[in-house]
């Protein structure tokens, strides 16, 4: 047990640090920052006049399977367009860089207002 443990817990990597006046006020410039900006969603709410069209479509395809069963659809996403947007741009930008790095976006943020 205690093998298994030690190799599947996640180690915290996060260090305490004691803030001095110049670090807080730093630290408190990227939070402000960080309040300046809103997280776009990956995926956005499907219009409700498409939802006759996909609910047709899931279940023409749950039928095939299992044509005694029955479901509920409890909601329709979609890709955000801006999302997608950004994403091609950041892609094609990536792909101009030579080195064999990859990249990972956790993330893709609008300033407030806009």
């Amino acid at each position: 047990m205690g093998w298994f443990e030690s190799l599947f817990k996640k180690k915290d990597t996060t260090e305490k640090i004691d803030f001095n006046n110049e670090q807080s006020n730093s630290t408190n410039s990227i939070v402000q920052i960080e309040d300046d900006w809103e997280v776009l969603p990956e995926f956005v709410e499907v219009d409700s006049a498409d939802y006759p069209l996909v609910s047709a479509i899931a279940t023409s395809i749950a039928a095939n399977d299992r044509p005694k069963s029955q479901f509920v659809i409890k909601r329709i996403l979609q890709r955000n367009e801006e999302v997608k947007t950004v994403s091609i741009i950041a892609a094609s930008i990536a792909a101009t860089n030579p080195t064999n790095n990859q990249l990972v976006v956790r993330s893709i943020a609008r300033k407030k207002g806009k």
